[in-house]
């Protein structure tokens, strides 16, 4: 039994996941004391400052009847078996739960017995505790049986092969709890730790999205998509990526990578991240005023001639000439002011016709002060010459700038030995194959591979997205279109880009979260 014993020690201490990590002490705890049947609950305090304490039911185990269970809380005081010793901090050894000791502060609950014909008759309950001397739960070990094999089915299978767990049961139980303790704390810290991780995430996506309301969800698809390509890699069988494969830590590192590649936007001004024209809303609006005061000052030019016509006696036909001239004069400025609003609209792809913006550029008028300027000047000019998107070559250095700062910042994080690779998956999720990505131009065989899956799931989202309102989304078959070209260019990888097409990757996103 010893050498069992450290068997289950061992097995017991491999697992971090905690549901399981219960299943495993129950099933355990019952195989060493010969328990038909078993349950197990854990300790937590109740959300808000005045939290109660409780016990969660979590788990049970019946080799002979079969039924649904489902978790729920209960108060730890001792009116409850698994309460009193949990309080207690020590053992309780019951022969038969229907016959309590007197004096027992606590009672027995039949109701389950009642809903499903079993009958409860031994118990041995024994409280887990943690290395810091906290009851951190309780396992409930019912009906010890002479034979193993034999299924309790009827109450006279329970009177004929039930006995009273004995001390050597007490012993094994209390070895084995004292170990399921530590294995628990420490599980349970695994997963404080992961959700305090979770946590973080989800903190950070947050702040990334409401400095940037524009791409709103947009990391969460770009992770949804990336993870849903990695597993579809991982189950290829021919081509270049038979043998690439991702573990579950694997799909989870990508994931966070994925869902904060974009982390390094809260180092880039928030105008530029939100910049939907190619002029600033503020800038257009100066410039709708010059146009206006352009406006005003023909008007009263025109006026002025026509007094002097009148007060020099001229034909009425003078008068109608200003007026014709005054009527083409605005035509021609509205008909600039249109131009300067269509070139202010951005386009997802290169293209535009700017001779219209130059020769407006050149128009000059006399401003208040008599000094001679020039209806749009050079950075507006500059601006609406942008002939892909809405970004100034300057914008976009800047915008660019947040792939460095998404990786100085996840740097600084310890992500421990499983997560270690999230700041470089993130950091280069915009470099390009032929070396000309950003920011440290790194070639084909220098990207990783989970960066440029990533970065075929960020280019589909970005093209395909309807929140952003400085575009409309583009359809499906010239998005991917758009993939096919950047493979030909040598940007993105051809069979990642042919797997996410044939897989129709997009119908079919799955968050592992």
């Amino acid at each position: 039994m010893l050498g069992e014993l450290i068997h289950i020690a061992r097995a017991m201490t491999t697992v971090r996941d905690v549901d399981k990590l219960l299943g495993v002490i129950l099933e355990k705890s019952r195989f060493v004391t010969g328990a038909d049947a078993g349950s197990i609950y854990i300790v937590e305090r109740s959300p808000g400052d005045r939290g109660q304490t409780l016990l969660r039911f979590k788990l049970t185990q019946n080799d002979s009847v079969t039924f649904d269970s489902r978790e729920f809380t209960m108060p730890l005081n001792d009116r409850s078996i698994a309460g009193s010793a949990a309080l207690r901090k020590r053992p309780l050894n019951i022969p038969d739960a229907y016959d309590l000791p007197a004096g027992s502060t606590f009672n027995f609950d039949p109701s389950f017995d009642r809903r499903t014909g079993y009958v409860t008759r031994s118990m041995l309950v024994a409280p887990l505790i943690s290395q810091r001397d906290e009851v951190i739960g309780v396992i409930q070990l019912i009906n010890k049986k002479r034979e193993e094999s034999q299924r309790l089915v009827a109450k006279s299978d329970v009177d004929e092969h039930v006995v009273p767990f004995d001390e050597r049961s007490e012993e094994l139980l209390g070895m084995l709890a004292a170990q399921a303790g530590v294995s628990l704390e420490t599980a349970l810290l695994y997963a404080d730790i992961h959700a305090m991780f979770e946590g973080f995430v989800t903190a950070s996506v947050d702040a990334i999205e409401s400095r940037d309301p524009t791409t709103s969800g947009h990391s969460r698809r770009v992770a949804e998509l990336t993870v849903t390509l990695a597993k579809i890699v991982d189950a290829t069988a021919s081509g270049p990526y038979a043998a690439t494969s991702f573990t579950p830590e694997d799909l989870r590192e990508l994931e966070y990578a994925s869902l904060l590649h974009d982390f390094g936007k809260i180092g880039v001004r928030e105008k530029v991240l939100v910049k939907a024209k190619k002029l600033y809303d503020e800038r257009l609006d100066l410039v709708r005023a010059r146009f206006d005061y352009v406006a005003r000052s023909m008007e009263a030019d025109v006026l002025a001639r026509k007094v002097k016509v009148l007060e020099s006696g001229g034909p009425r036909g003078d008068l109608e000439a200003l007026d014709r001239e005054l009527e083409q004069r605005r035509a021609e400025l509205e008909g600039a002011w249109e131009a300067v609003c269509i070139a202010n609209e951005p386009t997802v792809l290169s293209s535009g016709n700017f001779q219209k913006i130059e020769a407006i550029a050149r128009e000059t008028f006399v401003d208040l002060r008599g000094d001679v300027r020039r209806l749009l000047d050079d950075e507006e000019t500059a601006c609406l010459k942008v002939n892909r998107g809405s970004l100034t070559p300057q914008e976009f250095d800047e915008i660019r700038s947040h792939v460095s700062h998404t990786f100085r910042f996840l740097s600084q994080i310890p992500w421990g030995k499983s997560l270690s690779r999230v700041p470089l998956i993130a950091g280069a999720h915009h470099e390009k194959l032929d070396g000309t990505g950003y920011p440290r131009r790194l070639r084909a065989e220098e990207i990783p591979v989970q960066s440029k899956m990533m970065s075929v799931a960020d280019i589909y989202d970005a093209l395909t997205a309807s929140d952003r309102p400085y575009k409309k989304a583009v359809p499906l078959d010239k998005a991917l279109g758009i993939l096919d070209f950047s493979v030909k260019d040598g940007h993105l990888d051809g069979e990642l880009v042919r797997i996410f097409k044939d897989a129709k990757v997009w119908e079919r996103p799955t968050s592992s979260r």
